[in-house]
């Protein structure tokens, strides 16, 4: 290994034991070394920072600030070690374009479920009803819930253990009566079928193994074409859109309930295993129903405080 081989190996160990998950560095950054190694540059600089990044074909400015992001991270590390490092800039590529998540109404939802009921074999239709049912009452990230276990999901006390989740923090996430009924059942299902050939995992394929990534998307990609869900730019929506969804509306019905936003918010935040309610602000857009609630209430406060608000 060469030494900014191993300077990468140390970074990425030395981050992560730090509860950082580093996907997308521990994928581009090995990359970055190799490139290094065969133009035969043994020091980090902007020049070569900026060209390596530039090697993805027709990428968004995204994808080119991610790029540089990372070996903007590790050129700050290595600089400590190695003076002569260079630190690239920020917003060379100009400010990260945010993707606009789509925020499924109460239609589209049920719709959705309703479908997943049309897939086959039958246990790939109880599983993804299941995972979906379950991400779209608790809001949870794709990722926890596929790594649920057995022994994570207590469908006496209605609770799910989340483990090693994002920036590796444990968290309970209580359900209500009906998500776990709906849990029981299809663990239930889930046993006639592989009573005996399961790892562990509480979602499986069909083959008793932990459900993939791969399986999910290929049945939402299918479940989409059914329901003609589609975002306001006509793209096919993200299964990650579910969480952003379930945070907008739990506002929309806390806003109609006349609940204390600023008080709650907090509860919100780590119900969904946020570091701080900062976090969860990511998550909100400006979508009309939530906007005629807060409008209601700055009416109502106007006229109990006349003058306050003009």
């Amino acid at each position: 290994m060469s030494a900014l081989g191993g300077h990468v190996t140390e970074y990425l160990r030395l981050r992560r034991a730090l509860g950082f998950t580093l996907a997308d560095p521990g994928r581009v950054l090995p990359q970055f070394v190799a490139w290094m190694e065969v133009r035969g540059g043994e020091t980090v600089t902007v020049e070569a920072a900026l060209e390596w990044t530039r090697l993805t074909v027709n990428a968004s400015t995204t994808r080119l600030s991610q790029r540089l992001g990372a070996v903007r991270g590790f050129a700050r590390y290595l600089h400590s070690i190695d003076p002569a490092t260079e630190i690239p800039p920020a917003g060379v590529f100009g400010k990260p374009e945010r993707f606009v998540p789509h925020i499924y109404t109460d239609e589209q939802l049920t719709a959705l479920l309703a479908a997943t009921r049309r897939l086959e074999p039958a246990l790939r239709a109880a599983t993804i009803h299941a995972l979906f049912g379950l991400l779209i009452s608790t809001g949870m990230r794709i990722g926890e819930a596929l790594r649920l276990t057995d022994d994570d999901v207590d469908l006496v006390g209605g609770v799910l253990t989340i483990r090693h989740a994002k920036f590796d923090r444990d968290r309970l996430v209580p359900l209500h009566p009906t998500v776990t009924d709906m849990l029981g059942d299809y663990a239930r299902d889930r046993d006639r079928h592989h009573a005996s050939a399961r790892d562990g995992a509480f979602f499986v394929s069909g083959s008793g193994a932990a459900l993939g990534y791969n399986h999910v998307h290929a049945g939402f990609r299918v479940l989409l074409g059914w329901t003609g869900i589609v975002t306001a730019a006509g793209n096919q929506p993200r299964v990650h859109d579910l969480r952003h969804a379930f945070t907008v509306n739990t506002l929309i019905g806390w806003q109609r309930d006349g609940i204390d936003i600023g008080g709650r918010l907090p509860v919100l935040s780590t119900y969904l295993g946020h570091v701080s309610p900062a976090s969860t602000y990511w998550y909100l857009q400006a979508v009309p129903e939530l906007m005629r609630h807060a409008a209601d209430r700055l009416e109502v406060h106007a006229k109990i405080a006349p003058g306050v608000v003009s």
